[in-house]
């Protein structure tokens, strides 16, 4: 089967869990023997050559066709003035303006090109290219031969309406986050619109947890039956034996993500302070950037941890791994965290792991400590006591490496085999 796959990024250059997830969802369907026409805005040249990659900014188009005008004709054209991010936590818009001049026969050809140059970034112009991606997703399904259209995230559902639009083939819209958990109720309207359109307009929606199903269920008023779940995976179950060496004789607990809403790291300067005041031989590891650093910072401040709470910004490759492997114990108080594929790299490191409730891979890891991520006495009596006896964390540490072996991702891409097969076939 041919798969005409829209995403956003690709390894090696990602941002984060979403560009890991597609690049293990095509090595598994690949093991599948399924075809894949994988599109991104921007192709930088090192990406593994697992399937037929298509740079979006070579692709040229010519726009007065009437299919192309009538697509473009219902993208809405915005200019955001701030810093917006797929599977991530969305800054506060600062303006938007719909320019609404796509009904206009007359409009400035400046506006248009016939070949869109994308940055493939996460800028200020975000939604101009996201319109103009599927502009271009238009033009590959009109070209490219395929069998079912898979769109990656809001960013990459214009893309795939443009292209079911276009080619008239099913569609699978791929959920890894909602608007919900990027914002709580607050949400930003026009990427809630986006994901309602695309999730509406989909044969199909995947979603990455039962928890992430129900939102789509109860938020977005998707129909039961047209929702499937299909859990993430790793990339490599083994496990990792590092030979980096602490540089510290004390215990270390490990925060490892984006500093946001979304990843509840205020709870966890809460309960770094209670198991200090019960420990103090023990340093706590805040490992990322975002919206919230400068107040976390300033909280660690008022409650006179400095010298026991550091701060590294973002890491990646070897740094991550580092990381883990140095920590003794690994926490994610996720508020709402639709799969969070961190935990299983951490136990991949032999590192015990405490995981919110309100995750995703709560739901196939079992074999971690979970606790509600407002919950921060339980937190603390958590990391106190995987810091304290060892044969807990020894337990945690070996269960947990025997059910990687069963997360793979050859085993998502069966299940997601079927899901074509049905919809192809409907």
């Amino acid at each position: 089967m041919k798969v005409l796959m829209f995403g956003w990024e690709f390894p090696p250059h990602i941002s984060g869990g979403l560009g890991t997830a597609c690049y293990g969802l095509v090595k598994g369907l690949v093991h599948h023997k399924q075809d894949i026409i994988f599109v991104v805005p921007k192709l930088w040249g090192d990406e593994e050559p697992l399937a037929d990659f298509v740079n979006a900014s070579g692709v040229t188009i010519d726009y007065r066709e009437k299919k192309f005008r009538q697509i473009w004709k219902n993208l809405t054209y915005l200019e955001v003035g701030s810093f917006l991010v797929p599977y991530l936590s969305p800054e506060e818009f600062k303006k938007y303006t719909d320019y609404a001049m796509h009904d206009r026969v007359d409009v400035d050809e400046s506006v248009f090109s016939n070949k869109f140059e994308f940055s493939g970034k996460y800028g200020k112009d975000l939604m101009m290219e996201v319109s103009r991606y599927a502009l271009v997703a238009a033009q590959i399904a009109k070209s490219k031969e395929h069998d079912v259209i898979h769109a990656h995230d809001w960013l990459a559902y214009p893309a795939g309406i443009a292209a079911k639009h276009m080619s008239g083939k099913p569609l699978v819209a791929h959920i890894h986050a909602t608007e919900f958990d990027r914002s709580g109720e607050s949400v930003n309207k026009p990427v809630f619109d986006i994901e309602y359109a695309g999730l509406h307009a989909a044969d199909h929606v995947v979603a990455v947890s039962h928890l992430t199903r129900n939102i789509v269920i109860n938020k977005y008023g998707v129909h039961p039956d047209k929702v499937s779940v299909l859990h993430n995976a790793v990339l490599d179950s083994s496990i990792i034996e590092s030979k980096v060496k602490k540089k510290v004789p004390e215990k270390i607990v490990t925060f490892l993500g984006r500093i946001t809403f979304q990843k509840g790291p205020e709870y966890f300067v809460e309960a770094a302070k209670k198991v200090i005041d019960r420990d103090p031989n023990v340093r706590f590891v805040m490992a990322g950037n975002g919206d919230l650093l400068n107040r976390m910072i300033d909280r660690v401040a008022e409650l006179g941890m400095g010298t026991r709470f550091h701060f590294t910004g973002f890491l990646k490759g070897q740094d991550v791994d580092d990381m883990y492997a140095m920590s003794d114990v690994y926490v994610m108080p996720s508020v709402s965290e639709p799969f969070g594929i961190a935990p299983l790299e951490a136990v991949r490191h032999n590192t015990p792991v405490i995981i919110s409730k309100q995750s995703g891979v709560a739901e196939v890891l079992q074999n971690a400590v979970k606790i509600d991520f407002w919950d921060v006495d339980a937190m603390a009596d958590a990391i106190f006591a995987l810091l304290h006896y060892p044969s807990i964390s020894k337990m945690f540490k070996e269960l947990g490496s025997e059910e990687l072996k069963n997360l793979k991702w050859e085993h998502v891409a069966a299940k997601l085999v079927t899901v074509y097969d049905k919809i192809t076939k409907e």
